[in-house]
């Protein structure tokens, strides 16, 4: 299938590209803007929570939830990735753009790249951000806070994450930390990512499962082997590192809730109903 892309308004296409005229000035030319997607991996089958994506969150399917706090982002098109024909026709009933891909992925960084060249077999994508499909409550401000690390060109992969403020969670196996060097306000470039306890003073950061990429830098990724650390913690943005790829954090003030188990999907529909 192919789509056409939504360009954020106060922009304008010409044949050398896509410009930000909202800080224009006579006699000044137009910013040129990279050209942003996000891409929402969902596939139906879950161990802990079956047809996840399609689970009822007060009158509507949790992938639509994804799927609008995404637009609001107002970043560039939005498409849910999926091998399911049911999560595909939820989304295009509430006027949303689906594409299939295969049901054998490890992982959605695979899936959402095989949807990239699906739809933008010219390349004319720069930035993909892979947000995931399970988080309903994250914040579309959040999601534009992922690309600022990109305006380096060093930076090859940026995502997100909050201090740990619950003493729970820095001895937490599910909870993933993130340390490294603080590059700047509320930044980090990253050095580890681990499963294990968070100790020392601090502050400790609970990674969020948001990632934007180059499209160079996901081409790359998806075709990598799987590193040894990333095996045994289980974590795969740890390829990357081992790769020697560069991956800065954006500290952000909250966590999305991850719906995994019928636990989180109650605790998200309340906090969803008001």
């Amino acid at each position: 299938m192919r789509y056409r892309f939504a360009w954020p308004m106060a922009t304008r296409i010409s044949a050398c590209g896509i410009f930000d005229t909202r800080h224009a000035r006579p006699g000044f030319p137009a910013i040129p803007m990279p050209n942003v997607i996000i891409l929402i991996p969902a596939r139906l089958t879950s161990t802990r929570l079956p047809g996840k994506p399609l689970a009822d969150l007060n009158g509507m399917p949790m992938i639509v939830h994804v799927l609008r706090r995404a637009e609001s982002a107002q970043l560039g098109e939005v498409v849910v990735a999926t091998d399911s024909e049911a999560v595909a026709a939820a989304v295009e009933k509430a006027r949303g753009r689906a594409v299939m891909t295969r049901s054998d992925h490890v992982s959605g960084s695979d899936r959402i790249y095989e949807a990239l060249e699906a739809i933008d077999p010219e390349h004319r994508v720069d930035i993909v951000v892979n947000v995931q499909g399970d988080l309903p409550t994250i914040n579309p401000s959040d999601i534009s806070a992922a690309l600022k690390p990109l305006d380096d060109a060093q930076v090859d992969i940026a995502t997100l994450a909050a201090v740990i403020t619950d003493a729970d969670e820095r001895t937490n196996p599910n909870v993933v930390k993130v340390s490294g060097q603080q590059i700047g306000p509320a930044r980090l470039r990253a050095k580890n990512f681990t499963r294990k306890n968070a100790t020392g003073t601090g502050p400790h950061y609970h990674h969020i499962g948001l990632y934007a990429y180059r499209r160079a830098a996901l081409e790359r990724f998806v075709k990598l082997p799987p590193s040894a650390n990333e095996q045994w913690e289980k974590l795969e943005q740890l390829r990357a590192l081992d790769a020697g790829m560069r991956i800065d954090v954006m500290i952000v003030k909250s966590v999305p809730i991850g719906v995994d188990t019928p636990e989180d999907l109650e605790k998200a529909r309340r906090l969803l109903g008001g």
